[in-house]
């Protein structure tokens, strides 16, 4: 785990679940597990990482709990920073993240915290990035260089341009209300749930 808890690439989905609903540890660590095979979960990290974002206070816990013969266990909420924080960790991940990279579809995975003006917003400006690597990927020099030594530049073009694609698309799925959008609300505390 690195030295500040906050750069670990679990803590953008164990936030993004809390956002959902709170749970505890091993709750966290199912969800986990199941939403996101491609990631390595374990309930010690999981645990690890809770405490450490109860510490920076971007989640509190409740009193422990018993449910049935089960061992008490501790709930974790997000709080109105860890929400803050998890909107601009949304929002950087789906803007700045590399093409076809893990970071990018973390953050895609929540982009429904944010609202429909932002995500298009960001999304067109990740397109636009993206259809400038793709512009400078079409100026390599491929005349004196055999094929088989370039195919991963058409390999990464094809990559990057499915991507633009499919995020024009979901730009426009989202600006046309095809896709549902979770209303922005806010609670007593004047923080805006998703």
């Amino acid at each position: 785990m690195p030295l500040n808890a906050s750069r670990n690439s679990l803590v953008l989905p164990i936030l993004g679940l809390l956002v959902e609903q709170p749970a505890h540890g091993y709750d966290v660590t199912t969800r986990l597990r199941e939403r996101y095979g491609h990631l390595s979960v374990t309930r010690s990290t999981v645990t690890s990482l809770l405490k450490a974002l109860e510490k920076t206070g971007l989640v509190s816990s409740r009193p422990p709990e018993r449910v049935g013969n089960r061992p008490p266990r501790t709930a974790y909420q997000l709080t109105a920073a860890g929400l803050a924080d998890f909107r601009r960790k949304v929002e950087a991940g789906v803007r700045d993240t590399p093409a076809a990279s893990v970071d990018f579809v973390m953050a895609v995975a929540y982009v429904g915290v944010l609202s429909v003006d932002q995500a298009s917003s960001i999304l067109d400006g990740r397109a636009d990035r993206l259809d400038q690597e793709l512009d400078a990927l079409s100026g390599l020099p491929e005349g004196d260089v055999l094929e088989v030594h370039m195919l991963e530049v058409d390999y990464w073009r094809t990559v990057v341009a499915a991507e633009v694609t499919w995020i024009r698309t979901l730009v426009r799925r989202i600006r046309s209300h095809e896709i549902g959008w979770p209303t922005q609300q806010t609670d007593q505390q004047g923080s805006a749930e998703a």
